[in-house]
Parts: C-alpha cells; structure tokens; sequence
C-alpha cells in the first residue's frame, strides 16, 4: 500500500507554482505594455574631442633665405695695351665721376707714329684726288685708281688705330664710383689685360640669393625686400630678378633684389638674411601640432562638419614658425579640432566640447 505524501508538503509545492506563473504571467503583462529601451547607442560610448571655432583672415607672407649683399655696379680695371705707368692722378679710396682719368700710360714713340699717320693719309688722299681726274679722261686704268682708294682706306685704319692707343693710354673711369683698389706703382710696366685696380659703385646695393624651387613660383620682380644685416639694422628694396632656369646641383633658383645705400655704408661682401614679402593669402592661423599626413604625404588638418563628423582636408603651408603655422585651403570658418584629433578619423561621429578659454567655462554638446 502507497504511502501518502504529507499535506504540509503539497501545500508548500502548491504555493511555489502558484509564485513561479505569477512572476511569468507578470513580465510578460509587463512586456506588452511597455516598449523595450532603445538599442542605439549612447552618447557615452562617442569619443570625445575639443575644438574652436577658426575664421581665415589675410596674412601677408614673407620668404626668409640667406644671400649676400655686392656693389650694384662693380669692375676690374685691365689695361688694354702695353706701357709704362706715367702718372696716378686718383689715389685709392677716392671717389670719381663716369670720364675721369684713371691711369696715365707713357706714349713712347706714339706721338711720332700719329704724326707719320697722318702724313700717310693725307698723302693717300692727294694721290686719289689726282687719279679721279686722270680717270676722268681715261688716262689711268680703273683699277689702277681703285688700288689708290684702297691706299686711302687702309691709311685711314691705321690712323684711326693710333688716336684709339693714344686713348687707351690714359684709361677712365666708366661710371662713377670709388676706386676701391689700385694695384699699380709709378714706373710700372703693364701688360694688355693685366689689372691694374677695382672700382666700385656702392650707392646702391644688389643682395643675392637661392630659393627652394617649391617657392620660387611665388616670387616676382617688383616684390618688396627687406635685408637684416648682421649688426640688426635693415635695408629696403624690391626683388629684380627671379631665374628661369634651377641649378642643376641643388635645384634652386638664383634670385637678387636692389637695395638703396644712401649713406654709403660698406656692405658689398657681406653677408645678410632676406626677408621677401609675398602676395596677401586667406589663411588659417593654428598650431604646427594640428598638422597631419595623409596616405599620401599630403599636409591635412582635421576639423567638424555640421553633423560633428570628422573631416580632413589637404592644405597647403603657407608659412610657418616657432609658435603656430598658417595654412590656405580650409573653407571660410570651421570647428577646428583642438584636442583629441590623432583617436578619430575621418567619418567618425564625436562628442565636441568647446575648447576651453579664459573667459566661459566648456560647455558640452552632443550633436
């Protein structure tokens, strides 16, 4: 005979099932009067960046390079013919005017050369008029008469090269300026094309230099310049020439600019650093630590659009220093990514907070 099971026991297994469907029958009631929780995702899970709002304005860039300065006008002074030095009526270090006699050279047997020149031509000349005469009524032959007009011209040659000798023996100077060397003693013998001094036109100066070929398409003549000199003070002037043709070593460009020296100061040789001032650009001032590579090696800066996804355009360096970088390519205004920039990429959607400032506190905002 079975035994029965106590009623204390079912009672108890009663009231766990009875508990066990209210709890069941309960979530699903609850379940069809209320809607499940939203799956996207919070804004929690976004990360998080800081930027500022960035407006372009004008900057006018300038091109830094090291050049050196020279005379605008310069020469060596070379004898062009042979002869003893005669006399120095300029001293070295003195100023003279575009004419003055530089060098005076012994003439020689010059003189007495001219004197028999002139004699030769005059007598050509007499003997041709005779003949023109005589060919007139046939009594010389044309070529007889043409061999005397040939007397004429070669006599006249000869004169004209001696009047050039007798110049060139006293040599002067071609534009005004100082003789800066005098490299001759009286009684001096001098050879033709032996240098004999060096002058110098310093009243304005010419500064040269080499550009990098990325910047020489930025440059014009016409462009103002500024020269620092070592001891700080500065010139002014304006770029003269920018080369058509790079170097073929370094693939640089050759450029020189022309600077006023109203006070004579002695620079030509010197060294100097040139600061050429470029057209006005539309730029982005921001720090040289925003600047980013892309795939390509393209210079991009990281900024918002009006979803607060991150976007990256190229741009190009316009110019750079110690503190910040100034950029051109960017639209008119934009939220500059300030600070978290090197986590997201491009697309990303982020929580964007205002970069804080001196004068408001940041103010989060989940766009």
């Amino acid at each position: 005979m079975l035994k029965r099971p106590p009623i204390s026991a079912l009672l108890a297994a009663l009231v766990l099932a009875a508990l066990f469907l209210w709890l069941l029958f309960g979530d699903i009631q609850r379940f069809q009067s209320e809607p499940p929780e939203s799956q996207e995702a919070s804004t929690d899970s976004l990360p998080r960046i800081e930027f500022r709002q960035s407006h372009a304005s004008s900057h006018q860039p300038q091109l830094v390079t090291q050049g050196q300065l020279e005379a605008l006008r310069e020469v060596t002074l070379l004898t062009r013919r042979d002869g003893r030095v005669a006399e120095l009526p300029v001293e070295q270090g003195d100023s003279v005017e575009a004419g003055a006699t530089l060098l005076v050279l012994s003439r020689d047997a010059l003189d007495a050369q001219l004197e028999r020149a002139e004699a030769q031509l005059e007598l050509a000349r007499a003997e041709l008029s005779g003949a023109a005469d005589l060919r007139r009524r046939d009594l010389i032959s044309q070529p007889e008469y043409l061999r005397l007009q040939s007397s004429v011209s070669v006599a006249a040659a000869e004169l004209a090269e001696l009047r050039q000798s007798l110049d060139e023996t006293h040599p002067t100077a071609p534009f005004d300026g100082v003789l800066d060397r005098l490299e001759v003693e009286l009684g001096e013998v001098l050879q033709v094309g032996e240098s004999y001094g060096r002058l110098i036109d310093d009243s304005r100066l010419k500064a040269s230099a080499w550009v990098a070929q990325r910047r020489a398409l930025e440059l014009r003549p016409g462009l103002p310049v500024e020269v620092r000199l070592l001891d700080g003070s500065r010139l002014s002037g304006e770029l003269s020439h920018v080369a058509r043709r790079a170097d073929e070593a370094t693939r640089s460009f050759y450029i020189e600019a022309e600077l006023d020296n109203p006070e004579r100061r002695r620079l030509a040789g010197a060294s100097a650093t040139l600061s050429i001032t470029l057209p006005e650009r539309s730029v982005h001032r921001l720090s040289s630590a925003l600047l980013e590579l892309d795939e390509r090696g393209q210079l991009q800066v990281k900024h918002l659009d009006e979803e607060a996804r991150v976007v990256a355009t190229p741009v190009e360096l316009v110019e750079a220093d110690a503190r910040e970088a100034y950029v051109a390519g960017l639209p008119e205004e934009i939220r500059l990514i300030t600070l978290g920039g090197g986590y997201v990429e491009p697309g990303d959607r982020v929580v964007a907070v205002p970069e804080p400032s001196a004068d408001s506190a940041p103010d989060e905002e989940s766009l």
